[in-house]
């Protein structure tokens, strides 16, 4: 029985897989702030390639930080109320820095500071981390989880014919499904009031007169008949 052995090994020990997986969060994250015109970026922002084991594998990793970034946005938020603006070493910040409100502000940041140096533990990249805080938290804030998708694509890999994938953060390039609404017939009022006007108009008179001949040629017969 496989206890304690959860997820796919990739032919890597324990180690190997965490760096690996560190790295490709990282390369995902900062996909998020390309530069266009820099050498060698990426087309797409938000999205890198990799084979389908790996992509499966690092949609949770990348789900838990984005999660973390989530938890620290509040205590921010509280914390910005008692933040001065004030460059730091200047007087003005030092006298912030002896009041109660930098006390006030310590106490409110604290849990903040503590998710970002966890989300640090697990990339070991500061750029991804300021990404991962300043732009993907607001961005999923109202997002409960499901931050990334996984598209398997029809090529392979050059070399080993390897199934790939690629991965990315959702709120961009979503599709949207259309329902197929039978379309409505509706008919054109003018051509019914032409056709109307075109119409040949009957006499009433002519019509009496048609008629009462009619009865008359009728009651001829049943007399001939009887």
């Amino acid at each position: 029985m496989r206890h304690l052995m959860r997820g796919r090994k990739l032919g890597r020990n324990s180690s190997h897989r965490k760096a690996m997986f560190r790295n490709m969060a990282a390369s995902l994250i900062k996909t998020v702030r390309i530069d266009e015109d820099a050498e060698g970026a990426p087309k797409v922002s938000g999205r890198i390639v990799t084979t389908v084991a790996k992509a499966k594998e690092l949609r949770p990793f990348v789900e838990r930080l984005v999660t973390i970034a989530k938890k620290a946005a509040p205590h921010e938020e509280r914390a910005a109320q008692f933040a001065t603006t004030a460059e730091k070493g200047s007087d003005a910040w030092k006298k912030w820095r002896g009041s109660n409100e930098w006390e006030q502000w310590a106490q409110a940041i604290a849990p903040a500071v503590t998710y970002r140096r966890r989300a640090f533990s697990m990339l070991r990249d500061k750029e991804a981390v300021d990404i991962l805080f300043s732009e993907l938290a607001e961005r999923f804030a109202d997002r409960n989880g499901g931050y990334t998708r996984v598209v398997q694509l029809a090529k392979v890999r050059l070399g080993d014919a390897g199934k790939q994938a690629l991965i990315e953060f959702v709120g961009e390039r979503d599709r949207v499904k259309q329902r197929s609404v039978a379309p409505v017939v509706v008919e054109d009022d003018e051509e019914n009031f032409a056709a109307e006007d075109s119409a040949p108009e009957v006499d009433e008179t002519e019509a009496s007169a048609e008629a009462a001949s009619t009865e008359e040629a009728a009651g001829d017969d049943e007399e001939k008949s009887s």
